[in-house]
């Protein structure tokens, strides 16, 4: 199939486009390098199935593809807070955009949603159902609530003009390939302790997160999009193991035999306390859920940082 992934350059979008080249297809790799790396798809420049666009999807842009993946967007707090008027356009128009290119080919298109949409949850786990707690003007609203209109406009396009929708509910995701510099939990955490540094904990380290690995992460991805079943989602897909965030400090330390002491800072606005999907419809719906345990894939993912530590 001819499928185009947007924001394919960035941590997910690379592990998904190495996926769907090894099963055949012919993949067209749009970015606009704010947040994706080039060195996360130089490996597969070689092929001569796989064509990078540098393009930002605020643009129209026109393809003959049969399959969109719509990942463009910057996804941790410090990348988009950076230009949070930017975040806000790539999450509408790059929605519009893509939607209309789905909808001219009479191809299919999957959205990446976000566990950002429940913000706060007074709901504990969060199962899809839930239409969440989230502040309209904080400091993370250009992430959470420009995926929240991405996902109105998707339901729109699939109820005005039958376009051929998914939507996913990304939760914490992790593994090789992560930047460094992204600001997320894991990165900033195994960052540190390879290098030596203090590990940073923000609040006091009794709030909770859920991490999955890359693999699975891909694997329900493709699930998602190949479902024959005529289900649009949402869907949550992520790990519900919760472990806090002090425990997987302490992982990490364990892990990289690192001396780095633990420090503790003001919690940030809006930071969600408590974090954990419901992935019941993911399991009936899909046949999915996570088989790579959080030991497992802390061990890959500190030996991907301890391989490139010259970078950082």
């Amino acid at each position: 199939m001819k499928i185009l992934v947007t924001g394919g350059a960035g941590f997910i979008g690379s592990h998904l486009c190495r996926r769907l080249l090894s099963e055949g297809n012919e993949l067209y790799c749009l970015d606009n390098f704010e947040t994706g790396r080039w060195e996360n798809i130089e490996d597969l420049r070689q092929c001569g199935r796989f064509h990078v666009i540098e393009h930002d999807v605020i643009e129209p842009i026109s393809l003959d593809v049969e399959q969109i993946y719509n990942l463009a967007c910057p996804a941790s707090p410090p990348h988009y807070q950076r230009d949070p008027i930017h975040t806000a356009k790539t999450c509408f128009l790059g929605a519009l955009n893509m939607l209309e290119l789905a909808a001219k080919n009479g191809g299919r298109i999957l959205q990446s949603s976000t566990s950002e949409i429940y913000g706060e949850p007074l709901v504990h786990p969060q199962p899809e159902s839930y239409r969440g707690n989230v502040n309209p003007i904080g400091i993370r609203s250009c992430y959470d609530e420009g995926k929240r209109i991405a996902e109105t406009l998707f339901f729109d396009h699939y109820r005005t003009l039958g376009t051929n929708i998914r939507v996913v509910r990304i939760f914490n995701t992790y593994g090789p390939a992560m930047d460094p510099e992204d600001g997320r939990v894991v990165s900033n955490f195994i960052r540190q302790a390879v290098s030596g540094q203090d590990i940073t904990i923000y609040g006091d380290g009794s709030q909770t997160r859920c991490f999955c690995y890359i693999d699975d992460m891909v694997e329900a991805l493709v699930r998602m999009m190949n479902n024959e079943k005529g289900f649009t989602g949402p869907v949550n897909l992520g790990n519900p193991v919760e472990i806090t965030v002090k425990e997987l400090a302490e992982q990490v330390i364990r892990k990289t035999g690192s001396s780095s002491r633990v420090i503790y800072c003001d919690l940030p606005a809006d930071d969600p306390t408590r974090r954990r999907p419901d992935i019941s419809l993911a399991r009936q719906m899909l046949s999915w859920e996570p088989r790579v345990p959080l030991q497992e894939g802390l061990d890959k993912t500190v030996a991907y940082f301890q391989e490139i530590r010259g970078r950082f």
